[in-house]
């Protein structure tokens, strides 16, 4: 059974910061890409940050300069470090293989920049 299961969202100060994790089981991880996506209320999901199996990143233009993607093949996790937040970061986050046929999500992790 394929599980993605985020954490460490939460509420945090406009200027501060967050570490998103994700743990994957029961499906391979180090010979694939992953990704970090987001979804706001009403609005489309939208990849965030990807990083492939050896270690490259790759960043939107809203978040470049401010997130960090890194992923440790041996716990089969990626992780998102979130530094100064803005407002406009407040959405779920999720983690996903990239590509993602077989569409496998987590239930993902609220981040919420609010003062």
């Amino acid at each position: 059974q394929v599980q993605l299961v985020e954490s460490g969202g939460g509420l945090v100060q406009p200027g501060g910061s967050l570490r998103l994790s994700c743990a994957v089981s029961g499906h391979i991880f180090s010979s694939i890409a992953m990704a970090w996506y987001r979804q706001a209320p009403g609005k489309q999901r939208e990849l965030v940050a990807s990083i492939t199996w050896s270690g490259s990143p790759n960043y939107s233009g809203s978040v470049k300069g401010r997130f960090t993607i890194s992923r440790d093949n041996a716990k089969k996790t990626v992780s998102l470090q979130m530094n100064s937040l803005k407002p406009e970061d407040t959405s779920v986050y999720y983690c996903a293989f990239l590509p993602n046929p077989n569409n496998y999500w987590g239930q993902g992790t609220q981040v919420t920049v609010a003062s």
